[in-house]
């Protein structure tokens, strides 16, 4: 039971990744390069797509980081899986406070009612948005070390 715990959160995490991944480094970069109003409402909806899944996704992983923590206690690599769910914490934090709030801004903007920095916000959001995969991805790591 907690191999299948442990296989089921490192792909949980690991496509957790793999999509704030393609985010970051495919689907932004495919945005800028679309002229302003196709670039600002192709982000508008994935902020909505994507803002209404991921909190699912990232606190799911939390949890599941925390009960093979847990269930694996005596286990060699619960300190490196105890690590990744601190980091998964960090990147919940960032999220709520960083991200979270731009988001819920861009995603309702039109390109009638965005505003003059709409460019500027999400170059930030896009900043604290690279931070976080960083620390996905060294989540991801401990995890799938923990595996091994």
């Amino acid at each position: 039971m907690l191999n299948a715990l442990e296989i089921v959160t490192t792909v949980v995490v690991g496509l957790m990744v793999g999509v704030e991944f393609s985010v970051a480094f495919v689907i932004n970069r495919i945005l800028n390069a679309l002229p302003d109003d196709s670039n600002q409402r192709g982000r508008s909806h994935g902020g909505r797509m994507l803002g209404a899944v991921m909190p699912f996704w990232y606190i799911g992983s939390l949890v599941l980081s925390a009960v093979w923590a847990i269930a694996g206690w005596h286990n060699d690599g619960t300190g490196l899986v105890v690590t990744a769910g601190a980091l998964l914490i960090v990147s919940v934090v960032m999220s709520i406070l960083l991200l979270v709030p731009i988001n819920n801004q861009s995603k309702t903007w039109t390109t009638e009612n965005r505003p003059a920095d709409w460019k500027e916000q999400m170059n930030r959001w896009d900043r604290f948005h690279y931070v976080r995969v960083a620390v996905l991805i060294a989540a991801f790591a401990l995890l799938v070390a923990a595996l091994a």
